[in-house]
């Protein structure tokens, strides 16, 4: 770039009003309230398909863990129990994941209500 254009660049931002210069989409804290809403809907929205995908990861979790104790039972010389008689239907399991989403919900929402609260306080006035 030139120095004749950096000059007429630096005069066109000098003549700008001032309205125009502080636009809101200049705040950090805009985007951090975008981010922070945007992570809510989009947990809102993958909900329902993490707790199904998540609800079939725990439970092949789970029974490779009752697995492993039968056969630490059975390496033991203790009498071999059924894992049919000790089995539990998914659909009838409690609905607590090992992993779940609110915490993470519980972050974004956090996050949008600081970051709003900050966007919408006013700044001091300069002197």
């Amino acid at each position: 770039m030139s120095a004749g254009a950096a000059d007429r660049v630096r005069e066109l931002l000098h003549r700008m009003p001032e309205s125009s210069q502080n636009r809101l989409t200049d705040s950090p804290w805009f985007w951090g309230l975008l981010f922070s809403v945007m992570a809510l809907v989009s947990l809102a929205l993958v909900s329902p398909k993490y707790d199904r995908r998540q609800g079939q990861i725990e439970g092949r979790y789970l029974g490779r863990g009752q697995l492993a104790a039968e056969r630490a039972r059975r390496a033991a010389g203790l009498q071999p129990s059924s894992l049919a008689e000790d089995a539990v239907v998914m659909d009838e399991a409690p609905r607590s994941r090992l992993i779940p989403l609110w915490p993470l919900a519980i972050a974004a929402a956090g996050s949008s209500a600081a970051c709003g609260w900050m966007l919408m306080r006013k700044p001091a006035p300069r002197s």
